[in-house]
């Protein structure tokens, strides 16, 4: 599982440990697919992914053209639904109940339907992750984390719904320099920590 939006808030320097460790076979949970040479969108751009579960793949024309050649399997959730099946990993829930979707063949595939209170609901499963990856502003020692704006977007749920954690952090401080108002994911969801080289978000359509 990896945090991120458009390649934005991607732990783009532990994506390129896995590519250079040649980790294939890879279930990717996330927003989207990135950009074709952008983050997360190298491990699908280069075959490395077996499966995906994101909410769109527009961004990467290789996800769609490996979706239609029967090369990548692909489960789209809509945007919200996937951030709170995450959120709902997370903080230990077996799923959620939504009435996104249900009469979309490609959402209400094989989900159980429930009844509440008259209205009608899928229940969509919560998502967890034997790893998750994320990228921080600033960590203290401990792991606990501050983001940079719009960079938060997914990091702060991915942080909590993978079994196994790593960061990566633009500066690492020693435990208490981190003002206690500023942080958004403890440390007790932290199992590494590791110093970034640098990353570079801008939009691929923004000259460098």
């Amino acid at each position: 599982m990896f945090g991120g939006f458009g390649g934005i808030g991607t732990p783009s320097g532990l994506v390129d440990v896995l590519m250079k460790a040649g980790s294939r076979e890879l279930l990717l949970i996330g927003n989207d697919t990135g950009f074709p040479d952008i983050g997360i969108g190298k491990l699908v751009s280069n075959r490395r992914a077996k499966k995906l579960i994101v909410s769109h793949i527009g961004s990467n024309p290789n996800a769609g053209t490996f979706m239609s050649n029967g090369e990548l399997e692909i489960e789209f959730s809509p945007q919200g639904t996937l951030i709170e099946r995450i959120r709902a990993g997370g903080v230990g829930l077996g799923g959620i109940l939504c009435d996104i979707g249900l009469d979309e063949d490609i959402v209400k595939r094989d989900k159980q339907r429930v009844t509440v209170n008259g209205s009608e609901y899928l229940i969509e499963p919560a998502l967890t992750a034997d790893i998750s990856i994320v990228y921080a502003e600033k960590a203290d020692e401990f792991g606990n984390l501050i983001y940079d704006k719009s960079a938060r977007n997914t990091n702060p749920l991915v942080a909590m719904a993978g079994k196994i954690t790593v960061v990566e952090a633009k500066e690492i401080v020693p435990v208490g320099e981190l003002d206690p108002e500023a942080i958004i994911t403890s440390g007790v969801f932290v199992d590494y920590v590791v110093q970034s080289e640098g990353v570079n978000w801008k939009w691929v359509w923004e000259p460098r």
